[in-house]
């Protein structure tokens, strides 16, 4: 016979299993660099003193969206997911959540961040820009992920859009610096995305899956790409140098990092193998975030 000293600790372990469940939902890992590069553009538009109540609350409101935008995407791949090894275990394809439980609870996130930023940040464009980035990510990207090799390039839109929510809860605008992040960002997704795609390439096609190296099976497309918007993203760093956002600290590191985020995407190029994509995705990883703590080093007034 069960005692209340055991019911209870089996009753926690089921709620510390659906709260970690329902966190999943969220890709916690994904939403901090999300949340990142938001905090770098409320940094870099307050170009001085941060108002650091603002700063808080735009996080919070975007970690909602971005929580929710999260939750719809696992909703609407669910089939797909059950497909994939390393998706199986999502919360949806391994049935220990309902379909409409997902669905209240991300459109509930969404609906919520979007609401928190125009009301409790005040700056109608951030909550504006925020639904764009919501709606393009679930009902555009995610959808053409079964239609079209060009949903990475669709999906890079909304992926560079959270440093735009920062920058214009701050200053009510759009100006050219944000807009030099943005490209940066966009440009900086495609070989990060197209070296996962190619690590897990079998994974995709197996879920039917429309990426890159699903249908380029000897990865010379899927290479060239990855090379061309390396390349881009050297110029593109530089933005700032001429917009007077950035001084020779910013010039050398900027130029050394895309060197190096350059140099494994070449010798994927001449070698195209999963050990040599990982390489890609490693650097990928380092590029992004000390590119953006190198801009808030350089770029904002001392």
């Amino acid at each position: 016979m069960k005692t209340a000293t055991t019911v209870y600790p089996e009753a926690s372990s089921l709620i510390r299993a659906r709260l970690a469940d329902y966190l999943m939902l969220t890709k916690p890992r994904v939403a901090v660099l999300v949340l990142f590069t938001v905090a770098c553009g409320a940094l870099l538009a307050a170009a001085g003193a941060p108002n650091w109540t603002v700063l808080c609350h735009t996080i919070i409101g975007t970690a909602l969206v971005a929580g929710g935008a999260s939750a719809l995407n696992q909703l609407l791949e669910r089939d797909s997911d059950g497909l994939m090894w390393r998706t199986e275990n999502r919360p949806l394809p391994a049935g220990r959540l309902l379909p409409v439980e997902v669905l209240l609870f991300g459109a509930a996130l969404g609906g919520a961040g979007v609401a928190y930023l125009a009301l409790v940040v005040r700056q109608p464009l951030a909550a504006v820009v925020a639904t764009i980035t919501f709606l393009s990510y679930v009902f555009v990207y995610t959808p053409l992920k079964r239609r079209t090799t060009l949903n990475t390039l669709i999906g890079a839109v909304p992926g560079a859009l959270p440093p735009v929510i920062g920058w214009v809860a701050v200053r009510g605008s759009f100006d050219p610096e944000i807009v030099s992040l943005f490209v940066v960002l966009f440009l900086w997704q495609v070989p990060h995305f197209l070296a996962i795609a190619w690590i897990y390439r079998e994974d995709y096609g197996r879920a039917g899956l429309c990426m890159l190296p699903v249908v380029d099976r000897d990865g010379a497309m899927s290479a060239r790409q990855m090379v061309g918007y390396c390349l881009a993203l050297l110029p593109a760093s530089l933005m700032p140098l001429l917009l007077g956002r950035a001084g020779p600290l910013y010039l050398v590191g900027a130029f050394a990092l895309g060197a190096g985020f350059l140099s494994p995407v070449l010798a994927f190029w001449r070698v195209r193998s999963p050990a040599r994509a990982r390489g890609v995705l490693r650097a990928s990883l380092i590029y992004l975030p000390a590119l953006l703590a190198l801009l808030l080093i350089d770029g904002l007034p001392r």
